[in-house]
């Protein structure tokens, strides 16, 4: 049967500090999580009891291991994760300064492994087949991932949905510039955009919100989501839908995985042909779930959570 979210790209492990409000330097406890964006994507889809899958490598040692272990654990394909030589599996370290202020520290060189997927390694007939394709930004930052991931928007063809996560990571890149140039392209294959509005604006040159989704739409698009973090989201549509929707209160603990929940429950919005608004409302309130949570992918909610939190802030509890 087709994946009804396969994602593609970064993988790794997720180190957080279990004291928040302190630097590394005097943390002295940490847990471990699975990570990468595409992956708690995966993650937080199957949360729903959406078949999903993801696309990536690890390197050949115990993390990568439980790369394989955690996607199990939480229901996820890990048939596609292969293996690379290139580096180790890599891990992030993170530091929690709540409400706003979470730093990354991504060891990643010199070469991630899931950077090293090659076109060759893809199935193509599970990517065209699959009900939502999952990119990011990442995957064009550097060769030959990039080549694989344009490979399969190209094989896909705007099959189904395709979702672009513009994901501007710019410690990945050298240049801004190249980084416009393979984003333009990518746009072009793909059906749905999501990015906060630094994303936006390496992705189009647009920075206000209204702009910014009518450049992605301009760039081939169907629908395009902008987040705009304490002020909320914004979606639009080629049709003219139009949703701006307030951001759901919380007591923020760690504000790293609220885009993969809002990104897995997108998916899981788009699977069960629910309009826009409705769309959007669900990804929001899963996202404000995760932010006040520790981990990624341990915290990403179920449908009855999200609903829960839908009716707190409708006042219908």
């Amino acid at each position: 049967m087709p994946f009804d979210v396969l994602t593609m790209g970064r993988v790794g492990v997720d180190v957080y500090p279990l004291q928040t409000g302190v630097g590394l330097a005097e943390v002295s406890t940490f847990g471990k999580y699975l990570g990468g964006s595409p992956t708690n994507v995966a993650v937080a889809a199957a949360r729903y009891g959406r078949r999903a899958s993801v696309i990536t490598k690890t390197g050949a040692d115990p993390f990568g291991d439980f790369v394989r272990t955690a996607l199990a654990g939480y229901g996820v394909d890990a048939s596609f994760v292969g293996t690379s030589d290139v580096a180790p599996t890599p891990v992030t370290f993170c530091e929690i300064f709540p409400p706003d202020d979470f730093p990354l520290y991504f060891y990643r060189l010199p070469k991630a492994p899931d950077l090293d997927i090659r076109p060759d390694d893809l199935d193509l007939d599970a990517v065209a087949a699959a009900r939502i394709f999952w990119m990011t930004g990442t995957g064009l930052s550097e060769e030959p991932s990039r080549s694989a991931t344009l490979a399969a928007l190209q094989h896909r063809a705007k099959q189904g949905t395709t979702v672009f996560d513009l994901d501007w990571r710019p410690m990945f890149w050298k240049d801004t510039a190249q980084a416009r140039v393979y984003y333009r392209e990518a746009l072009a294959h793909t059906t749905v955009a999501v990015g906060n509005l630094d994303e936006c604006e390496i992705a189009t040159g647009e920075r206000e919100p209204h702009a910014a989704a009518t450049a992605l739409l301009a760039a081939g698009v169907e629908l395009a989501v902008v987040k705009q973090g304490p002020k909320g989201v914004l979606a639009m549509d080629r049709d003219g839908s139009v949703a701006e929707l307030p951001p759901v209160p919380v007591d923020v603990v760690n504000g790293l995985g609220a885009g993969d929940a809002f990104g897995g429950a997108l998916c899981h919005g788009l699977l069960s042909g629910w309009d826009v608004a409705r769309t959007v409302s669900f990804a929001n309130a899963a996202g404000a779930l995760v932010a006040g949570r520790l981990a990624c992918s341990d915290a990403m909610p179920t449908a009855a959570e999200v609903e829960d939190k839908l009716r707190e802030v409708n006042g219908d509890v």
